[in-house]
């Protein structure tokens, strides 16, 4: 961990975050460039533009698959003299073709591209990957971490709250289901949405494609070398960067799945401040400087905060990314950059409600109490009975009974029920419901 890191994804935090590198470093960054500019002039080649031995294409391909640190420094000092990413990346890959027998392709390399083909490329190619195998998956193991404290669970009745109040009780099991639904909705609608990408010349035009090869159709080439060989979608028209749309879609998707995550913290929290939960402390470690007894939720606190960062930096970028002036400016460069920073704040939260809820201890006897203290809340069910017998002004004659009054007890409630002129089955029905059973019913997990 380093001291004098001035961001703390790459201090504090690194060790947790350190394997985003392959994904959104610079030096992450130059190697899908090299990728995708190896991939165009493979796929030239396959369409008969020019003519790669063997030899050379496995040079190429070893480049791609031996790619160092070393290798992004040897472009970083050529880009000293271009003053221009791409180009620098651009000139090593001559070198090495230098290197093989097939110098004279070298002016393949970054045929009738721009930038931006190789830029709007490569970014949605690095996205794609840390999402498929970084972020998705941690919100999926999450989910399936909460649907296994659902099951475990199931059977536990706890005294509900509605605007901080007693209210119906419910299951425990049931509430953290209502977390995994809503994960596994906005999961599956981040899913539906395309890794797109920009690739048609300066303007998306395929000017320069065009004026040298007039006969080639070159949109069906570049929907193919997209599509089909990078696997991203192609936009179809575009200016000389790509729309960004779906990308601000995948960054809203993100800040929706964070605000459910962010949801369940302060739930937790609660809980745990209302006693429900204890948790499992660690000998040596401490929950104040001052306290000794203190034992306090950090982990889910600690999520809360790289939650709200990793939003307020989602917000802007969808906010920012596809508003650009005319056919292009230079605010994506830079804003494309910090896509990753959301990323790891948002898994470090993911990492911090897992640690929080591997401490969680049930504390059913408290659970119990909070039942057995509430009994008004049976009002709804004895109210809504006597309703369905025609009992006249049952609601009325409950809300006198219950309304802003403290201490209703279980006798208290028996108490009414045996003064109401009703038949003596429909009394023992009544006196059958406690605020223990009284849980209703929900869709099987």
């Amino acid at each position: 961990m380093s001291l004098t890191a001035i961001s703390p994804i790459d201090g504090r935090y690194h060790k947790q975050v350190q394997h985003l590198q392959e994904y959104y470093s610079e030096y992450a960054l130059i190697k899908y460039r090299v990728i995708v500019e190896i991939e165009y002039l493979f796929f030239l080649a396959e369409k008969k533009f020019l003519k790669l031995s063997a030899p050379a294409k496995k040079h190429l391909r070893a480049v791609v698959e031996n790619f160092s640190t070393d290798q992004a420094k040897a472009i970083k000092e050529i880009e000293k003299t271009t003053n221009h990413d791409v180009k620098a990346v651009e000139y090593f890959l001559k070198g090495e073709l230098d290197k093989t027998d097939a110098k004279e392709a070298k002016e393949w390399i970054h045929f009738g591209l721009t930038s931006q083909d190789v830029n709007n490329t490569a970014i949605p190619l690095l996205w794609k990957s840390s999402m498929e195998q970084e972020l998705v998956p941690a919100y999926l193991n999450l989910q399936s971490r909460l649907r296994a404290l659902a099951l475990q669970w199931k059977d536990i009745s706890m005294l509900a709250k509605t605007h901080g109040q007693p209210a119906s009780p419910t299951k425990l099991g049931k509430e953290f289901m209502v977390f995994v639904e809503r994960l596994n909705n906005q999961v599956q609608q981040f899913s539906y949405i395309p890794f797109s990408a920009k690739f048609g010349g300066a303007t998306g035009n395929f000017n320069a494609h065009h004026v040298a090869y007039p006969k080639t159709d070159w949109v069906k080439f570049g929907n193919e070398f997209v599509d089909e060989v990078l696997g991203l979608q192609r936009m179809q028209y575009t200016t000389q960067i790509e729309h960004y749309d779906n990308l601000a879609a995948h960054f809203d998707a993100i800040k929706r799945l964070n605000t459910i995550l962010l949801d369940l913290c302060r739930d937790i929290w609660t809980y745990i401040s209302m006693d429900y939960f204890k948790q499992r402390t660690k000998a040596g470690e401490v929950g104040s400087s001052a306290m000794p007894h203190k034992v306090n939720p950090i982990d889910f606190e600690n999520a809360e905060g790289n939650l709200g960062i990793a939003n307020a930096l989602l917000e802007h970028l969808s906010a920012k990314l596809p508003v650009s002036r005319l056919q292009r400016d230079l605010t994506d460069s830079t804003v494309l950059r910090n896509i990753g920073v959301p990323v790891a704040h948002t898994l470090i939260a993911i990492r911090s409600i897992e640690k929080g809820l591997g401490k969680l201890v049930l504390n059913e006897p408290r659970l119990k109490k909070d039942l057995e203290d509430n009994w008004a809340v049976v009002a709804e069910a004895i109210q809504t009975i006597l309703r369905r017998e025609k009992y006249p002004n049952p609601y009325e004659a409950l809300k006198a009974l219950t309304r802003g009054k403290a201490g209703i007890t279980k006798e208290a409630i028996h108490e009414f029920i045996k003064g109401l002129k009703i038949a003596a089955s429909l009394k023992k029905e009544l006196r059958q419901i406690s605020p223990h059973n009284y849980t209703g019913i929900v869709a099987k997990y």
